[in-house]
């Protein structure tokens, strides 16, 4: 099997989930959502995964907010890339991967300004070979097509195997396995018991990295 890895962006390199209660801290603050303003956007965030129109929907709704969705999206994207954090080992982890002889591509859902911004800001850009975002391409995952756009970045084709690490189930794991590759899933914690049909399950990236590894001897 080809040294081919495509990682998803959003709690699997990057801590979303922190990043989130960060900005809802803020954000609670900012328009005087009182002492419950941010259980109850996280609340709200949970139920409208993975579409943020649809979160922001609900936020403006809940809340009476007198400000536009399109306004509020729009801020939430412009902040979330200073509020991202990836660890110094997730980036080192990646470097020596490709130092190794495998190619690396992050494959990500989500809007081009919002995501890229993160990927520059974190220093991601830098370590990795390709990058295939849904924002640009006009395809999200669980299609195929949008391994295909990572792998072909990389120089190679999805018919030569490859692996998928990321959190979510659907778009990651079954896409993956859709694509022909192999899989592993970043369990956060959030589908306790859920039946799944990754090759491998970790809790951490970096366990992830070990297994692409130890996959060459």
């Amino acid at each position: 099997m080809q040294r081919l890895a495509l990682f998803d962006l959003d709690n699997t390199l990057v801590d979303l989930d922190a990043a989130f209660e960060v900005w809802a801290e803020e954000f609670a603050r900012e328009h005087g959502l009182g002492c419950d303003g941010v259980s109850r956007l996280t609340s709200l965030d949970r139920s409208s995964r993975p579409y943020r129109e649809a979160f922001f929907t609900m936020v403006r709704e809940h809340f009476g907010l007198p400000v536009s969705v399109d306004e509020l999206w729009g801020r939430y994207r412009r902040r979330m890339p200073y509020l991202v954090r990836c660890r110094p080992e997730v980036v080192s982890g990646l470097s020596r991967l490709r130092a190794s002889g495998w190619r690396v591509a992050i494959v990500t859902n989500g809007m081009a300004d919002n995501q890229l911004e993160k990927i520059r800001r974190t220093g991601l850009a830098e370590v990795v070979d390709a990058m295939a975002l849904s924002g640009i391409e006009g395809v999200r995952k669980p299609e195929t097509r949008l391994f295909e756009i990572a792998a072909e970045r990389c120089g190679m084709a999805l018919s030569g195997g490859g692996w998928v690490i990321g959190d979510n189930l659907t778009a990651d794991i079954a896409g993956g396995r859709s694509a022909g590759l192999r899989t592993i899933w970043i369990d956060r914690g959030t589908r306790p018991g859920r039946d799944h049909e990754a090759d491998h399950t970790v809790t951490d990236v970096l366990e992830a990295m070990e297994i692409l590894r130890d996959s060459d001897s």
